[in-house]
This record gives C-alpha cells, structure tokens and sequence, in this order.
C-alpha cells in the first residue's frame, strides 16, 4: 500500500522509496526528511513527497533519542542486511589446525587454522541465509519457491557434518526432517 497522506513522520519511521529502496528516517529538517537507506546510504526527501510505502511510522511530536534512533536502525540493518550474531567455535577447536593430508605421499598436506575454516562455514550458512530471505521476498510464485526452499535444506543437510565444530546446538545446521 502506498501511503498518499502529507502526515509528518517521526525519526525511526521505517519506508520503501521507489528508487532507493528501504530506509529508515533518522533525522528530520524543516522541508527535509534524513532517510539512511540500506542500499543506497543517506539521502534528503522532502517533507511533501508521497510516493513511497510507508513501512512504520514514528509520530513526529515525540522525542526520540539519537541512542533510541541509533538502536532502530542498527536493528533494522541487521534484520536485512544478513549480517549475523557472533557464533563460536567448540572450546575443544580453539588453536587448533586442520590437516589435509592428500593420499599420493608426494604431495605437501594441506594446513589451515580451524578457526579460519570454521568461519568459512559460518560465511556459507549467512549466506544461505540471506538467500532464503532473497527468495521469500522476490515475486516468484509460491511453488517456485518451495522447490528453491527444498535445495536450501538438501543444502543445509550437507552441512550438518561440520556442527561438530560449533560451540552451541542451536547454532547447528539443521536439514530437513522425515
């Protein structure tokens, strides 16, 4: 829904603009609206404009914090942005290597700190993670994205060999389930 009234909006009002995408209003100036938009960074919009989709809006008459604005927006990032809380690795792990050692005894194994290793897999779980979101939002129909769901568990299925090395279960890869 499109919102067409000239209503003030509040420092915090989350909107989606035609062109820029999604943002949120983080200050507000006598013709001027402050909007950091997650792709396209801070812009001005005026006051008057009305051809975005207001998400939430924040009334204007209140007080808003710069700390209470600032935790808004970080939420918001977070929540698109595919970014992820902190994810450790199994006390057991820490210092520790991981060794490849190739059958054929002419060729050198292959060493790597686990801890690198282990965000390499933390980067391919964010990353599936983002894609599912990508995939709920885009305007596929409904069954194409139950089949493309189905490759994300079959996917997260093949990952669940490495949950050895995470430090709590429920940060575990988790696959379908028969």
């Amino acid at each position: 829904m499109i919102e067409t009234t000239t209503q003030t909006l509040g420092i915090g009002s989350r909107v989606n603009h035609p062109t820029h995408g999604q943002g949120v209003i983080i200050r507000l100036h006598k013709i001027a609206y402050e909007v950091c938009f997650l792709a396209d960074g801070i812009k001005n919009v005026g006051k008057e404009y009305t051809n975005w989709e207001i998400i939430e809006a924040m009334p204007s008459e209140t007080e808003v914090s710069f700390s209470e604005a600032e935790k808004s927006l970080e939420k918001i990032l977070h929540k698109w942005s595919g970014l992820t809380d902190v994810i450790d690795l199994g006390d057991k792990w820490d210092g520790g290597t991981l060794v490849l050692k190739p059958a054929d005894t002419n060729m050198k194994p292959k060493e790597m700190p686990i801890d690198t290793f282990f965000h390499k897999i933390v980067m391919v779980r964010d990353r599936l993670r983002v894609m599912e979101q990508r995939i709920n939002s885009s305007k596929l129909t409904d069954e194409e994205k139950v089949n493309l769901q189905q490759y994300i568990t079959r996917i997260y299925g093949s990952l669940t060999s490495f949950n050895v090395l995470f430090k709590h279960k429920n940060d575990h890869f988790v696959g379908g389930r028969a």
